[in-house]
């Protein structure tokens, strides 16, 4: 017969083990070092979007376990300080703030298009991986829609210390850090965003551009993946 005291340990067992099914990511405050470059000489407004800034990553791996990532804060201020190394002035736009009412020659718009990851269960190493997909949407001074931007990213930790917790944060910092050194290399190029230190584009480019933009979708040039540079991990630094 089993005693009420056999009960309530094997329910605090089994507590423990619901609890440790459960993992909690927050990355806070990455950074990168000021890079020596040429700023281009553009007055930028940034949209920082409510589901940029919030976004949040669940996901039940392999039916055991459930990591939960909380990655917007810490983006949002990470591209802003990108692009306050990329640009002669930047402002900061909130989701609820009309660009209507700001002077500027560009406005980025960044989204999450995608996020995966892997741990050392998935992969059968003792690493773990993260993608993170973004796009860029470029807009003129008048509102127009000036380029769209795909870039792929991608960053690998080895695991550290039985959780994984701060592994995967690491993974996550990587692949930020990747696209970082990709939009810093290949934005001008990718989305002639300097040119729009001229004024708003000539509306009888935008088809040609609508165009170039669907050939982009489409994994064309105009998307640059993630072994473009080849990604980072902890090797790689």
């Amino acid at each position: 017969m089993i005693s009420k005291k056999q009960l309530r340990s094997g329910a605090t067992l089994f507590s423990l083990l619901v609890a440790g099914c459960a993992s909690n990511v927050t990355v806070e405050n990455p950074t990168i070092p000021e890079p020596h470059v040429e700023k281009l000489p553009l007055d930028v407004a940034v949209r920082i979007p409510a589901e940029f800034h919030d976004f949040v990553h669940e996901e039940n791996v392999l039916g055991r376990e459930t990591w939960t990532i909380s990655l917007g804060a810490a983006n949002a201020a990470f591209f802003t300080q990108l692009f306050g190394y990329m640009f002669d002035n930047v402002t900061v736009l909130g989701p609820d703030d009309n660009a209507k009412d700001y002077t500027f020659d560009a406005l980025i718009e960044p989204q999450i298009e995608g996020f995966e990851f892997s741990v050392p269960n998935q992969s059968k190493t003792d690493a773990f991986a993260v993608w993170i997909r973004y796009r860029m949407q470029i807009y003129d001074s008048a509102g127009n829609s000036a380029s769209t931007w795909t870039v792929s990213a991608y960053g690998k930790s080895q695991k550290e210390g039985l959780g994984g917790s701060k592994s995967l944060q690491r993974a996550a910092v990587l692949a930020m850090r990747d696209a970082a050194a990709l939009i810093l290399l290949q934005m001008n190029k990718a989305t002639k965003i300097a040119a729009l230190a001229d004024g708003p584009i000539d509306i009888s480019e935008l088809e040609t551009l609508a165009a170039a933009d669907n050939e982009s979708l489409g994994g064309s040039a105009g998307t640059v993946g993630i072994f473009a540079i080849g990604g980072i991990d902890d090797n790689g630094e």
